[in-house]
């Protein structure tokens, strides 16, 4: 057997709060349940699925600097970040490997100031709008991606 792809899926501020904040807006599913539906399907589709979060700018620029120097694909939901972070940007464009951006709910059918991602730009793709699910659509892209 090969071995497995590693892949991370990097969040933003708020996101461990998944269940409890918002839900008409970013649904029941917990943290704890986004986690584990992300490695059960990475694991499905041959990834070793490493999700992290943090309300910290400069961890996950942090984290776009290892995702860069290891050539490791990477699944981010900024959160509040995506609309202004030029750091983050700027990590991001370092990528070596794909970078897909995904949103929760649709900024678009949001507040105006949600409109802008200045992550989209640099990303492979951004995926928004369904839920949870969006992380694990993404990580079906990833598996038909070249590495």
């Amino acid at each position: 057997m090969s071995e497995q792809r590693k892949v991370l899926v990097l969040n933003g501020p708020n996101l461990g709060r998944l269940g409890s904040r918002e839900p008409d807006v970013y649904g029941a599913v917990s943290y704890a349940g986004l986690v584990k539906a992300c490695e059960a399907l990475g694991a499905e589709l041959g990834f070793d699925v490493e999700v992290r979060e943090t309300n910290d700018e400069g961890q996950i620029v942090r984290w776009l600097h290892e995702a860069a120097d290891g050539r490791i694909p990477v699944v981010i939901n900024p959160g509040a970040f995506t609309h202004y972070s030029y750091a983050m940007s700027d990590a991001a464009k370092l990528r070596t490997a794909p970078l897909i951006e995904v949103h929760i709910s649709n900024p678009h059918a949001r507040e105006q100031f949600r409109h802008k991602s200045v992550i989209a730009p640099v990303a492979s793709g951004t995926i928004a709008g369904f839920g949870i699910n969006s992380y694990l659509l993404a990580l079906r892209a990833l598996s038909e991606l070249p590495e």
